[in-house]
């Protein structure tokens, strides 16, 4: 017997993708992490009005706008906070934060901690440029202390903050690092941070064209790590921790058990609600 019923049509990465047009220098990084992102939403079908992107500050924050979901674009360094609440309140959601170097380590770097120690079912992108690009070029947590600029003359001597350490040792159960010049491997790690349980973080290095030039010559360098991804966090930070911040891929998947929250009942009415909070 032939099934006359219509083939359900699979999505596109353009039904992901908002009526906005991006606002980005020509040439930055954010444009394809866009693409690579809708492009994971749309493999993974997930519902627009069950997803939701939330950002803080700072040109790669403005993801929310250009995604055709659910979004908050909050305040400096605060979005980890606020998609915590979105997750624990609405744990049936599939919750994204998207975000940038200066905002995620320096205002938002606690946030960054206690979130990978929670282990709340999040996805954490994080375009790295190494540089406050929204505000003019000023050095951020994870610049290299000899980077030599108007802002910083004969750079600022200070260790960089290393965000897949970090992540590993407070607790994410997901840790990888990707590269915006390849959309498709991308694709593929954001689209199994997103199904991995628990709290995912993946950092992707998006050249900033405008205040850091050099970083076009990142598609020289970066190339896939030369070992398999583990669930041994120790063996992972002996890796991570001889790693010359180019290797790209999966690092570590985690087997720890997501923070999970206890659904109440949704209250009616507003008079429901008062009554309890009433004192």
């Amino acid at each position: 017997m032939t099934d006359t019923r219509a083939a359900v049509a699979r999505p596109k990465a353009s039904d992901y993708k908002s009526d906005i047009p991006p606002v980005w220098c020509p040439g930055c990084g954010d444009y394809t992490v866009l693409l690579s992102i809708t492009k994971a939403m749309a493999q993974l079908a997930l519902a627009p009005e069950e997803t939701v992107v939330v950002s803080g500050i700072g040109c790669s924050s403005r993801i929310p706008a250009y995604t055709n979901c659910y979004g908050f674009h909050g305040v400096h360094g605060r979005s980890l906070a606020l998609a915590t609440g979105v997750k624990v309140a609405r744990p049936e959601l599939t919750v994204l934060v998207a975000g940038g170097d200066g905002d995620g380590f320096s205002i938002g770097g606690n946030h960054f901690l206690h979130a990978c120690r929670r282990n709340i079912d999040l996805t954490y992108i994080v375009m790295d440029n190494r540089v406050y690009g929204m505000t003019k070029g000023q050095p951020s947590p994870t610049t290299e202390p000899d980077w030599d600029s108007a802002l910083s003359p004969g750079g600022t001597g200070l260790r960089p903050f290393h965000p897949l350490v970090i992540a590993l040792a407070s607790g994410a159960n997901f840790v990888a690092r990707c590269f915006s010049g390849d959309p498709n491997g991308t694709t593929k790690v954001l689209t199994e941070a997103i199904q991995h349980p628990g709290f995912s973080f993946v950092e992707i290095l998006s050249p900033c064209v405008t205040f850091r030039p050099e970083q076009r010559g990142w598609s020289e360098v970066v190339h896939p790590a030369p070992v398999e991804p583990t669930d041994d966090a120790a063996q992972a930070a002996r890796r991570i921790m001889t790693d010359d911040g180019f290797n790209v891929g999966v690092l570590y998947r985690g087997d720890r058990e997501p923070y999970r929250t206890a659904r109440t009942e949704t209250p009616e009415s507003l008079a429901d609600l008062e009554e309890e909070f009433a004192i």
